[in-house]
């Protein structure tokens, strides 16, 4: 799913594009914060259209944790020619295995993750332990028509013999999750498809 390919495809969507509209939502939600001087820890960032952003924002460092080295690989060259490839460090592996040598940041970042994660708690909790200010996420709505398509998509890379697969995670859980890791819901936005959220302590 997150091959060379792939990363390669959506780099160049990134600079002709931009970042997608969820992204720039949650981007845009983060922005009114204040982002100045802060510390972020970007969890499967992709090709980094959230930390480039924000380093262009006025952030000053970021973590970049991946599972996919190809993307890590694309985020790694936009940062440098974007001029901030000093500023970024990246972190190769499944984050919740990673975590505990992974420090805390000012800003964490999940754009479309939790629902790529089996174990939503696990994800949630290593995540936002590492939140010290405010904690930015995408995921799904709970929609009939979205259930209905995450089944279908995960029987055809079944079928594909493919170990990916994308989950329905309900967002009332995720929310429970992230308060009991002390983090309160201060701003929202959504689409059709997507709850785009920022949490604070």
């Amino acid at each position: 799913m997150f091959d060379a390919k792939q990363a390669r495809h959506d780099l160049k969507s990134y600079r002709r594009n931009g970042a997608e509209a969820t992204t720039k939502a949650l981007i845009n939600l983060l922005r009114e914060r204040g982002v100045r001087d802060a510390t972020l820890l970007d969890v499967g960032g992709g090709v980094g259209a959230i930390h480039h952003e924000l380093l262009d924002a006025g952030a000053a460092s970021a973590v970049h944790a991946d599972a996919s080295s190809s993307y890590i690989g694309a985020a790694r060259e936009e940062a440098e020619r974007r001029g901030h490839g000093h500023r970024v460090e990246f972190v190769y592996g499944d984050f919740v295995a990673n975590a505990a040598s992974i420090g805390p940041a000012d800003v964490v970042t999940l754009d479309r993750v939790i629902c790529c994660y089996a174990d939503m708690p696990a994800l949630v909790a290593a995540s936002a332990s590492r939140a010290t200010q405010c904690y930015g996420a995408v995921f799904p709505r709970d929609r009939w028509f979205l259930r209905l398509g995450f089944r279908v998509l995960n029987w055809f890379m079944a079928l594909r013999r493919q170990a990916f697969r994308v989950y329905m995670h309900a967002p009332s859980a995720i929310d429970a999750a992230l308060q009991r890791e002390g983090l309160t819901r201060r701003s929202a936005a959504q689409t059709f498809v997507w709850h785009v959220v920022v949490y604070a302590r």
